[in-house]
């Protein structure tokens, strides 16, 4: 199945799987999720509201995201009700994100359709949804073929939220297996249509929003803080945006390394093997998951980013993998959000926490292990 090509079989799944989103996305209204909420839709609405009256982002005023996620803050000032509207843009997101997982696993389809009540309400005031959307609709029209067009997604996932750029040397490999290597200057194009207007505008603003984020020390809930909280009671410093562990550059930099060595081996593992189709789903999903278990940010939020990648990974590997997801998932909810602070003032549920991070790690090597026990096809198309 290609992208925009849901063949008879498939539409009924798709429109069950899309009803079932909805209901999930309804039933995070209520209940436990309805209560103690931690919103970021503040912060986009204040960057909205500064282009609204025609402030020049990066350069009238600072922006901690990439170029591609200014649509998201933007458009929710024009209608109504900001958290509402913004709401209703991410159920739209995530609406388009089930019908286009099915267009590659029908399966997958029903798993990514309980995203609101696997990672919680905070789908609802985060704009994950939108580079989660874009990267499938990459891999989607990249296993269908249509390269120059799947490029372009690539290129602005990456654009909205930078983590994507990790899929980019698996989809380099599988383009040029397949004569189409030339189709990457389409995600470069996007690319620099996104981040260069702004550079040439400022370049010391759009260079001060990209040195931030990547001098960010530890986050409170990361594998690496999540451990020196379990062995002690550090120093917890406020910036950025989260609750951060202070003085524990080490162990940053320690992680840094191992996130590099595990990204890298990945990258050369499927550059050495078929690149199938399962093939690329499976180290897509496991790029991913790395960059998630061994960044020094770990906000609940990126679990998002995993929920429609994971369970398109077939065979046993692929349930496995699910099962560690679903945990990590439902480890996380324990402390987030209701318990956040207690967690990151006061260290209560510190070892949830730590086995959570590990849940992910698991998750990576269930993903990465180099057997046959996942029995994937290794078929190249």
């Amino acid at each position: 199945m290609t992208l925009g090509a849901l063949n008879r079989r498939s539409i009924p799944d798709a429109l069950v799987a899309l009803w079932l989103f909805a209901a999930c996305w309804a039933i995070v209204h209520t209940w436990f999720w309805a209560h103690h909420d931690l919103v970021d839709w503040p912060t986009y609405q204040t960057y909205g509201a500064a282009m609204r009256q025609g402030y020049v982002p990066y350069r009238d005023f600072a922006v901690e995201y990439p170029p591609g996620a200014l649509p998201m803050f933007f458009l929710p000032v024009l209608v109504g009700s900001y958290a509402s509207t913004f709401a209703w843009l991410m159920a739209i997101c995530g609406g388009a994100l089930v019908l286009v997982v099915a267009t590659v696993s029908r399966p997958a389809a029903y798993f990514a359709a309980l995203a609101p009540v696997l990672v919680g309400s905070l789908i609802l005031s985060r704009y994950d949804l939108w580079p989660a959307l874009l990267l499938v609709c990459a891999l989607s029209l990249l296993l269908s073929q249509r390269h120059t067009l799947g490029w372009a997604f690539l290129g602005a996932a990456v654009a909205a939220k930078l983590w994507p750029i990790v899929v980019v040397p698996l989809a380099l490999v599988w383009s040029w297996r397949r004569g189409s290597a030339w189709s990457a200057l389409a995600g470069a194009v996007v690319v620099a249509l996104a981040f260069v207007p702004f550079f040439v505008l400022s370049p010391g603003g759009m260079w001060h929003s990209l040195e931030g984020q990547a001098s960010r020390p530890l986050q409170i809930e990361s594998l690496g803080a999540s451990l020196v909280v379990l062995l002690g009671h550090p120093q917890v410093v406020s910036t950025h945006g989260s609750q951060n562990v202070a003085g524990h550059g080490t162990a940053g930099a320690v992680l840094a390394c191992i996130e590099a060595a595990v990204l890298l081996s990945l990258w050369v593992a499927f550059a050495r093997g078929d690149a199938g189709r399962d093939r690329l789903l499976r180290y897509s999903a496991a790029c991913v998951a790395a960059f998630v278990a061994f960044d020094k940010v770990l906000s609940p939020q990126y679990l998002l980013w995993l929920v429609p990648l994971v369970p398109l990974v077939r065979g046993r590997r692929g349930l496995a993998a699910t099962a560690v997801l679903i945990l990590a998932c439902v480890l996380t909810q324990v402390w987030f959000p209701e318990r956040y602070f207690s967690y990151a003032l006061q260290f209560h549920l510190a070892w949830v926490v730590f086995l959570r991070d590990l849940a992910l790690v698991a998750l990576v090597a269930v993903l990465a292990w180099p057997t046959e026990w996942g029995r994937e096809s290794l078929r190249s198309s």
